[in-house]
């Protein structure tokens, strides 16, 4: 009424008001998640969602900043203010999943279990470069594609705060570097990033000892 903007308790108010219809969103799924989206639009405009299937225990809800790093901030504000909810496993951030499976775009589809990757360390973040079959690099989907892959394989936070260049390529590009099957990613990615944040510490103690 007097211009406030709406803060995270007014959200989780209308979410638990709402919690049946919600819960059972497939019923009338359009018009329900418009209604979440109006919701969520108030708290941030970038702010997005995803639901878990239902479960003998509830289901997730899934608090996303849409991969816009700027909104990371709403996202940790609202999920820390979540009330208790007894069917609902409230989540910040896209998750990892796994196993990652087919990623289909406007006609264009990548299999992961065809797709293969190499990481680029220049010592102060780690890149990744996929290798996807039947890329295109005058067909922006492909690049889509491939940011969709990362975001399954190492969740939504790791993607925007700890991957340094990313890029998609043809398997036959004549890119440098040791490729490997995308299902390895999150495990080598997070050997690798472990190595980096060592190797940054030691730097850093040397530093002060100095």
């Amino acid at each position: 009424m007097f211009g406030l903007k709406p803060n995270p308790q007014s959200f989780w108010k209308w979410f638990v008001a709402n919690e049946v219809m919600l819960f059972d969103f497939e019923l009338d799924q359009e018009r329900i998640f418009d209604k979440l989206s109006s919701a969520m639009h108030k708290i941030d405009r970038n702010l997005t969602f995803e639901f878990g299937p239902k479960t003998p225990t509830g289901r997730e809800f899934v608090v996303s900043a849409g991969g816009i790093l700027s909104a990371f901030p709403a996202v940790v504000s609202l999920v820390g203010a979540a009330p208790k909810l007894e069917r609902w496993k409230v989540i910040g951030f896209r998750p990892r999943r796994d196993p990652v499976f087919t990623i289909e775009l406007r006609g264009r589809n990548a299999n992961s279990d065809q797709v293969e990757f190499s990481l680029i360390d220049n010592g102060r973040n780690i890149g990744i470069y996929l290798f996807i079959p039947d890329f295109n690099e005058s067909d922006v989907t492909w690049k889509e594609i491939g940011y969709l892959l990362l975001d399954e394989a190492l969740g939504e936070y790791d993607v925007e705060t700890k991957v340094g260049p990313f890029d998609v390529f043809s398997p036959d590009s004549a890119k440098p570097g040791k490729r490997f099957p995308f299902r390895d990613l999150p495990e080598i990615f997070d050997k690798h990033l472990l190595t980096l944040e060592s190797r940054a510490k030691g730097s850093s103690q040397a530093l002060r000892l100095n």
